[in-house]
């Protein structure tokens, strides 16, 4: 190995070292709100940036790549998984519990078990729309992990919004 090449090499490893610090937790949770499997969250987190380990992207933006690999991933998980359970919809567990974040302590645990409930009623594109926009993604960001024209996003925000007002209003018994 010459020099050059091993220099090259670690500061690849370096890179990769660093990505992984700042985007392990947000792929994990990503992945894990649209799956709904805590377990699988884990294996295809590890995926993902093996996926970045063996195939950098050629360009500089390595949030939007990880999240279009990690959104690809998991659809590709949750259409596995309806396939070899042979249902329509997925049936999430509640293992949702043992995570816990900053946030969670804070907010009352009836709403946040209600909100990942309904959360976990859209389908995952609403639901990556929805995760995505209150991340603070920027429209061309989120157009570019689900794979939409930029102009589309925010009539699929608009929708998913009202979707997910209406089956939070229904669980509550408050519905019209």
């Amino acid at each position: 190995m010459g020099v050059i090449s091993y220099f090259n090499k670690k500061k690849q490893e370096q890179n990769f070292k660093t990505a992984y610090e700042k985007y392990y937790d947000t792929i994990f949770k990503r992945i894990f709100y649209l799956t709904g499997d805590i377990h699988a969250a884990e294996d295809l987190t590890q995926e993902a940036f093996m996926k970045l380990y063996n195939s950098p992207p050629d360009h500089d933006n390595i949030a939007a790549w990880l999240n279009k690999v990690s959104t690809n991933i998991s659809y590709n998980y949750i259409r596995d998984k309806k396939v070899h359970e042979g249902k329509n919809e997925m049936i999430y567990k509640k293992e949702i519990d043992n995570v816990v974040s900053i946030e969670e302590v804070a907010i009352n645990n009836y709403e946040v078990d209600l909100t990942k409930k309904v959360l976990n009623m859209l389908s995952p594109r609403d639901r990556m729309c929805l995760l995505l926009k209150f991340s603070g993604y920027k429209y061309s960001e989120i157009a570019e992990v689900i794979g939409v024209d930029k102009n589309s996003v925010g009539t699929l925000i608009s929708r998913a919004q009202t979707k997910f007002k209406e089956n939070y209003l229904n669980s509550e018994g408050r519905g019209e």
